[in-house]
Formats: structure tokens, sequence, C-alpha cells
């Protein structure tokens, strides 16, 4: 991962899934908060708090609003960020805090990426790991791979996740792959998606109608 130094007093929002972004040090109590940066989501959609070169202090990721956080010491869920911050800010803030402390330790990002799952061959399952299995959940995750399919998407390691958390999919125009909403991807008041799809605006838009016959 390579990651851009940002020279700033204060802590930096910046709301990009898909590049590496640094918050500088800043003092918590009485340790001195290390700096730190959020790393690009892995194929679970969670995002690691790096700190050093390489040395991830914990995996951040939403669920339902309320954003989790997984450490050396396990999970923890920090609930909802205040309104206008962004849940991964206020995760690698809690995160680099608590490393500070010496509540939490640290591993190399090596062993995170060895550890990761990887994509699966063939189908996905209907529903992801965390939904319950249930008549509702079940015909909206009907209705969202239709829609993945319809619109040249596809799940590659869980299944539906419902409809506002991160489900990491693979663009079958582009081959781009990453975290996105479903919400974000059925469309509103019976129209279409964006034709941009994702960040870098895929194959372009004119292309994208062509291929796309929900476009026509």
């Amino acid at each position: 991962m390579t990651t851009q130094l940002l020279e700033r007093p204060a802590t930096i929002t910046v709301p990009d899934t898909e590049a590496d972004r640094l918050t500088v040090p800043a003092t918590g109590g009485s340790s001195t908060v290390p700096t730190y940066r959020v790393g690009t989501p892995d194929i679970q959609c969670r995002y690691p708090v790096i700190v050093g070169e390489d040395q991830v202090i914990g995996r951040a990721y939403r669920w339902h609003r309320d954003w989790l956080v997984l450490t050396t010491a396990g999970e923890h869920n920090l609930r909802r960020p205040p309104k206008g911050t962004p849940g991964t800010d206020m995760a690698a803030a809690h995160l680099a805090e608590e490393y500070a402390a010496g509540r939490i330790g640290a591993v190399s990002m090596d062993q995170v990426l060895a550890e990761a799952p990887t994509p699966l061959v063939g189908p996905v399952p209907l529903l992801h790991p965390r939904m319950p299995v249930n008549d509702r959940n079940t015909e909206g995750a009907e209705i969202a791979f239709a829609g993945l399919a319809v619109h040249r998407w596809r799940a590659v390691l869980t299944g539906f996740p419902g409809s506002d958390n991160h489900w990491y999919l693979h663009c079958e125009l582009c081959g781009w792959e990453g975290p996105k909403y479903w919400s974000h991807l059925r469309g509103r008041n019976g129209e279409p998606p964006s034709v941009r799809r994702h960040k870098g605006g895929c194959i372009g838009e004119d292309k994208v109608r062509r291929l796309i016959p929900a476009y026509h």
C-alpha cells in the first residue's frame, strides 16, 4: 500500500474508499496518539488502520449503521458515529487511542493479507453470514442478485448483506472491485442507477448505456 503524507495540524477527513489516507498525530490523555492511516478495504469490506510502515492496529467495518472494530483484543461495537463524522474516521481515531494506551497490539500487513479469504469460485451464498435467514431477507437477496445480474455486477465472497451495508463486488465491465451499497445500485423512483458505476467512471457512460439494456 502507498500513502501520500498530508502535513496538516488536525485530523484529515477524506471520504475516499479507493485509497489509503493518513491522519497526523494527536494527543489523547497522557499518551501521544501515533500517526495512522486508513487503508483500502479488503474483500470483507474491512478498513485496516495502519501505523508505521505496515503495522495494522485494527480493522473497521460498518454493519447496519454501527461501526465495529476488530483488534487483538477482539471485536468491539463503537455504535454510530456523531452526525457529520465518517465512521472510518471515528473508528480509526478510537483504534489509535487504544493502541497508544497499550490496550491493543499490532500485526503486520503481511499477516493480515495472508489470513484474508480468497474469492469464491462460482456462486456465493444467498445471504451474508450476519443476515438472519427469514422470508424478508431471502426475498431482498433474490431481488438484489437479480439486479446485480442486470447491471453486470458480481458478488465474489458473501451473499446479500442488506441494502445499506458494504458489499464487496466485481464490475464485469472493467474488472474494478470494491465495496458498494445495494441501495446505491438499485436506482431510485424507477430509474436505473448512475452509469458512472464506480470511481474512475468504469468504461465510460456511453459504453455502459450500450452494454446494459436497462438504460435503453
